[in-house]
């Protein structure tokens, strides 16, 4: 990605309201939706007081973006109440909406805690560069793994073996995958451009749990796929470019949609987010 995480997170303001999103990849590219995403958030983060943070975001890709191409995002300011506020963002290329955002944003306040779900991974330093556990994997994960690398700001760790090497070896996989991820770059203290870095990072490898079961990767020649919805609950201040622990899983396809999940811990194993996407499956002749 050309500028790398922090030139991605620069949104320039063009006006009251309408804000401009730099181009997020090349021509050759695929639009990546969670970068426009993070962007959105971004536009809508800037529009709110300081003392308010985001606590969920709810978007729609409307259409394929271009990564070549600037963004207008327009915000609206839907609410601004005591404790909470609320805006919704138009992403505009080519004079046509590509993603809708709506994101409410809350003042810190206290209140009863509790967190069910359990951080059960190794620590990242334990697990092998994602080169040397993919040693051996048929070719086109290899492939697979330099895309990745140009693809993200990010490094990974992947935990246990990763579903698109069984597919590569024709093989079914469960729906479900873990890794821990950081940002490449050190960036700024600011919580809330962390939360925007957060948002990009949701969108990351999701949709490929939902195609394991069935032997497949995103990107096959007979299989077309999409990100239709996505939804994500921030549960508390967490630094990117730290490590991080993402478990992801698929709990449902059908008529042509799949439903992910994930859920994001931080070193300590506290629940940092919560995210939820329903993507397009859909087969297509060769």
């Amino acid at each position: 990605m050309p500028g790398g995480l922090i030139a991605l997170l620069d949104v320039d303001e063009a006006g009251p309201d309408l804000f401009r999103g730099r181009p997020r990849g090349v021509p050759a590219d695929r639009a990546f939706g969670g970068a426009v995403v993070a962007q959105s958030l971004l536009a809508a983060t800037a529009t709110v007081p300081a003392d308010r943070a985001v606590h969920s975001l709810h978007a729609y890709f409307v259409r394929a973006g271009d990564p070549a191409a600037p963004t207008d995002l327009r915000v609206t300011r839907v609410r601004d109440g005591g404790s909470y506020a609320t805006r919704e963002v138009t992403a505009v290329q080519h004079g046509r909406t590509t993603l809708v955002l709506t994101a409410s944003f809350a003042r810190p306040e206290d209140g009863p805690e509790h967190q069910v779900p359990v951080l059960d991974a190794p620590a990242p330093e334990t697990l092998p560069e994602p080169e040397e556990a993919l040693t051996g994997a048929p070719a086109a994960v290899l492939e697979w793994l330099s895309w990745l690398d140009r693809r993200h700001p990010f490094d990974f760790r992947f935990d246990g073996a990763l579903p698109r090497v069984a597919a590569g070896r024709g093989e079914a996989a469960p729906p479900r995958q873990r890794f821990w991820f950081r940002s490449r770059e050190a960036l700024p203290g600011d919580p809330r451009l962390h939360a925007c870095a957060l948002a990009y990072a949701t969108d990351m490898l999701l949709l490929s749990v939902a195609v394991a079961p069935h032997g497949t990767v995103i990107g096959a020649p007979d299989l077309a796929t999409a990100s239709l919805d996505h939804a994500v609950w921030f549960h508390g201040p967490a630094r990117a470019d730290t490590w991080l622990c993402f478990e992801q899983e698929s709990a449902f396809s059908a008529g042509g949609r799949a439903l992910c999940s994930g859920r994001v811990f931080d070193r300590d194993g506290r629940l940092v987010l919560t995210v939820v996407q329903e993507g397009m499956l859909r087969r297509r002749p060769v």
